[in-house]
């Protein structure tokens, strides 16, 4: 016996099949994972992180919805960067997001050729090697350049400790960057006067050292250069900047929020956003070949007012007029 379907239950069942396709078919479109590798430590990095995800949802993107992220975190090591890398590459990541500097971006780069590659350093990605060009960065690899030895020179503390000498610049012989933004120092305390102390540390039992040299050689202030490693041990630092009683100048403002004296640098939280603002790009399709290398164009000045009490400085007005945010 042969089934007849009439010409409005072929309607009526084509069109339920219409609507049930397209749905079958989304639900079975795989979610994209991005890899997310830094050099630093998750308890640090979370307002950066938390820029990075802002990008990330004004492009449409919201991780647990329609978006999976990776984490990898070095913990200030740099010579894991390279494994992790290599391990967030064999994850078959859609992209793949290096950041916490030079070493981050290095290792991303050198794990891959054709996944996309976001970077977010504070040094010339040209004189690194990650792109051809700021305009026309080629190959598969872009991201966002924040200046960190740049405005070094600027956290010399001029205007709060204008006598102070000698200073010290704690600096992390490790990282390419935390050096150039001592050689960047080097010329402007020079055309201030001033002499610099050089502090090298790239392990804990080092900056305990690096903070005794500096007392012992008398020296009146401290400039903490960027870098990750710094940045997670940021609880160690300010511990011994206040035991010293020493007036220590940082780059970030996660530094002043939690105690420490000013900081002065990019908005990293803004240059995160632009970071996945970028990803969501790439996500959607565009190459990073044909993205420029973004240049932050935000910086913050933050100072705290407790800290210059406890340490009997006071600051001037202009300063305070100047700066961001004053945490009393």
């Amino acid at each position: 016996m042969t089934a007849f379907i009439g010409r409005r239950e072929f309607i009526t069942l084509l069109g339920g099949a219409a609507v049930t396709w397209p749905l079958t078919a989304r639900t079975q479109q795989p979610t994209p994972v991005i890899g997310f590798l830094s050099s630093a430590s998750p308890d640090t990095f979370a307002p950066f992180v938390a820029g990075f995800h802002q990008g990330l949802r004004e492009t449409g993107y919201s991780e647990g919805q329609n978006l999976a992220v990776e984490y990898r975190w070095a913990f200030g090591h740099y010579d894991r960067l390279p494994a992790l890398a290599a391990d967030l590459v064999g994850h078959r990541v859609a992209v793949l997001v290096t950041t916490g500097g030079a070493p981050s971006a290095l290792a991303g780069k050198g794990a891959t050729k054709s996944i996309p590659v976001l970077f977010i350093t504070g040094s010339d990605p040209v004189i690194l090697g990650l792109v051809t060009s700021l305009n026309r960065p080629g190959g598969n690899i872009t991201g966002v350049n924040w200046f960190s030895y740049e405005v070094t020179a600027k956290r010399l503390g001029q205007e709060l400790l204008p006598h102070a000498n000698p200073i010290g610049m704690l600096v992390n012989a490790k990282g390419p960057e935390s050096r150039a933004q001592f050689t960047d120092a080097q010329k402007a305390a020079r055309t201030l006067g001033r002499e610099l102390i050089l502090l090298n540390a790239s392990t804990e039992s080092e900056i305990d050292t690096a903070f005794e040299t500096l007392v012992r050689e008398r020296g009146n202030a401290l400039v903490v250069t960027s870098d990750p490693f710094f940045s997670s041990q940021r609880n160690q630092l300010l511990a011994l900047a206040t035991r010293h009683a020493m007036p220590t100048s940082y780059s970030e403002r996660g530094y002043a929020a939690a105690g420490g004296l000013m900081s002065y640098g990019a908005s990293l939280a803004e240059s995160y956003r632009q970071v996945g603002l970028y990803t969501g790009r790439i996500l959607k399709g565009e190459k990073p070949a044909e993205l420029p290398v973004m240049q932050s164009t935000k910086f913050e000045l933050v100072v705290n007012l407790k800290t210059a009490k406890a340490l009997g400085l006071e600051v001037p007005p202009t300063l305070l007029a100047r700066a961001d945010e004053v945490i009393e």
